[in-house]
């Protein structure tokens, strides 16, 4: 028996292979590529894709499982940080654009209903792309990423309002007031569910589960969680997507988010890719090509509004000129909610004919070159930076003199307070360091300035702002955020004001390493090397390597630039310490004297382990104490640890009398 949608799904991912290759050859972003895929198999394409209806159901499983990854990524804790600009920065994006695009969409002789239905339409931007591209870079939480997901919260909560008011636009009467109270009843329920959830039911749950030590109940555990909370927002009259982020949001809040996290991942990667595909699938090549000239500029008109109400917005949440342009960037395209709303609009005939085969056509193009326009906006944001603007555009509508910092000379300058920033900040007063730190959190700022942090807002990619901080007077720098572009402009700033200071830049990125030495940074501090160092350390010590000479290597190691990890593939490094494996096929373990052990209530003497099983007792750890190098009158209790040393084969024949 034929299966219709196996025949469809083997052809996407075929397609998709080979057009998802060719694009990393052209080093074309992969969501172009699944559009285009997409456009190929589609009903106005080869037609290759019969059950088109299903896969746009796999594609809603794909933003699902998208938006709860970033909920676990996020936290509850994060998102009452950005409650500003959910509300403020998404109601003005929104409320902005639906004004001008109506009036725009009025001039061009559209009633005033269906102009403002236009401009709910064009209001809307992409949750899936823009989160995928901000996640693939590693900027979900730099500023420019926390405003963009801020706005994008607002969008997917603000179109269940837009759904209502449309028969309204379309001259029909009903009980809408009664509808969007019902609605409101129903949305503070859910919040107080999920905030109920994340104390309590969730981790508790998931704790049970864990308990098992069963990978597929995990799994499935958090699919539960994830699909009946979306099904549970879609049912009361909201987003799939909104309750797959709040799914997240109450399983970050746990101990296991990260486990979840991994688990989910591959499901999402594969799901999202159908996301992007369907939408290559409304692409029409036919309509275009009747009015290529119209629908570009159309394209390029509502990206570039878009672009700059969102940016505005930005500005008036108080950021400064850069981010405000790569948040604008970000949220240029048309969202694939639009598509849900533009449904709406059909049946109640705000859109008609060529309108929607315009609109379809423009939403796909902006989406297609979401990945472009992102890639170019950290340049775009450089060059404005560098433009002769009012100093409050520049630096934001937050003073940077928000504080009085005392000037400082040979003080430590921290850019970023995130957790490197935090730890660092906390080493450096335990070491009565003077230290400064620059953030641009406005929240955080106030918060740490009322504990007596010295920190103050700015863009750290201004140089008044690193004046401000008496950059040519500090004899370290360490730059600590999470957007590639910004460290890359505040290292060669701050080598530029102060030539002679040192300079530490910490970067996720390997690739990153080169750009910021050729920039002037004295020590690039990459991530993934940082955990390899500690991973071999530990393994190190494991192998009961003496404390010294690890330390010798691991400075080995970091003094040349973690050349020994970046040059494994090409043949022995050379001098590194001499690092031996002492007392080989010897290993510590600690095992606990359970209460009905026949060691309880005997000495160390009279348990005679050494010489029946040749193991060493080195140590007791009895509550929060250490008996070190007990002697043989030691009494040992129920609920001591000891730690044993010996072989591993003798080690595990000592253990039936711990555990009998």
């Amino acid at each position: 028996m034929e299966i219709a949608l196996l025949n469809d799904i083997v052809v996407i991912f075929a397609l998709s292979i080979a057009v998802l290759f060719l694009c990393s050859r052209l080093k074309v972003p992969s969501i172009v590529g699944f559009i285009l895929t997409g456009v190929l198999a589609g009903p106005h394409g080869l037609g290759l894709v019969r059950s088109v209806e299903e896969v746009k159901a796999l594609a809603e499983v794909g933003v699902v499982l998208l938006l709860f990854a970033i909920g676990i990524e996020f936290s509850l804790k994060s998102l009452l940080q950005i409650r500003k600009s959910v509300l403020m920065g998404g109601s003005l994006q929104v409320l902005l654009t639906i004004l001008i695009a109506s009036v725009i969409a009025g001039q061009f002789g559209q009633p005033v209903g269906k102009a403002i239905f236009i401009g709910f339409l064009i209001s809307l931007s992409s949750t899936a792309i823009v989160l995928k591209l901000i996640q693939e870079r590693a900027e979900v939480d730099s500023p420019h990423g926390r405003t963009s997901l801020a706005i994008l919260i607002f969008q997917d909560v603000i179109i269940v309002p837009m759904i209502l008011l449309t028969p309204l636009l379309a001259g029909e009467s009903g009980g809408t007031g009664v509808s969007l109270l019902i609605l409101l009843a129903k949305g503070i329920a859910i919040i107080v569910l999920v905030v109920v959830s994340a104390k309590w039911v969730v981790p508790w749950v998931l704790y049970q589960v864990a308990r098992t030590r069963s990978h597929e109940l995990f799994l499935l555990s958090v699919f539960l969680i994830c699909l009946a909370v979306a099904w549970m927002t879609s049912s009361a009259g909201l987003s799939l997507a909104l309750g797959a982020f709040l799914a997240g949001l109450v399983i970050s809040e746990s101990e296991y988010g990260h486990q979840a996290l991994g688990n989910i991942s591959p499901f999402r990667d594969v799901f999202t890719s159908f996301f992007f595909v369907s939408i290559g699938m409304l692409f029409d090549g036919g309509f275009l090509f009747e009015h290529p000239v119209l629908i570009l500029l159309i394209t390029v008109a509502v990206m570039i509004v878009k672009a700059a109400l969102a940016g505005f917005a930005a500005t008036l949440l108080g950021f400064p000129v850069r981010t405000a342009i790569l948040v604008g960037f970000a949220l240029s395209q048309v969202g694939e909610f639009s598509f849900i709303l533009s449904k709406t609009g059909l049946e109640h005939g705000l859109l008609e004919g060529n309108v929607y085969q315009m609109f379809l056509s423009v939403s796909v193009l902006t989406m297609a070159a979401t990945p472009f326009v992102m890639a170019l906006a950290p340049r775009v944001a450089d060059f404005a930076s560098r433009l002769p603007l009012p100093v409050r555009l520049k630096n934001g509508l937050h003073p940077v003199q928000g504080i009085k910092v005392e000037r400082k000379k040979d003080h430590l300058v921290i850019i970023g307070f995130g957790v490197n920033g935090r730890n660092l900040a906390r080493a450096a007063r335990v070491g009565n360091i003077p230290y400064v730190i620059i953030e641009m959190n406005p929240e955080v700022v106030r918060n740490e300035r009322a504990k007596g942090e010295p920190i103050y807002y700015g863009d750290a990619t201004q140089e008044a702002v690193l004046q401000h901080a008496d950059i040519r007077d500090a004899r370290i720098v360490v730059v600590a955020i999470s957007d590639p572009a910004a460290t890359r402009r505040i290292t060669e700033l701050v080598r530029r004001l102060n030539p002679n200071v040192h300079l530490i830049v910490r970067t996720r990125y390997l690739q990153e390493m080169k750009p910021l030495y050729e920039l002037g940074a004295n020590e690039v501090v990459p991530e993934e090397f940082e955990t390899s160092v500690e991973i071999f350390s530990r393994v190190l010590g494991k192998y009961l390597v003496p404390r010294d000479e690890i330390e010798r290597f691991i400075a080995e190691v970091r003094s040349d630039g973690y050349e020994m990890f970046r040059s494994l593939s090409s043949g022995p490094v050379a001098s590194f310490p001499d690092l031996k494996l002492h007392l080989p096929g010897v290993e510590v373990s600690a095992l606990r004297v359970e209460e009905n052990s026949p060691l309880v209530g005997k000495t160390l003497a009279q348990t005679d382990l050494r010489k029946k099983f040749g193991v060493t007792v080195v140590a007791i750890r009895r509550d929060s104490q250490i008996l070190s190098n007990p002697d043989g009158d030691s009494q040992i209790r129920a609920g001591d640890v000891l730690l044993v040393l010996g072989s591993p084969e003798k080690i595990a024949a000592v253990t039936s009398l711990f555990y009998p």
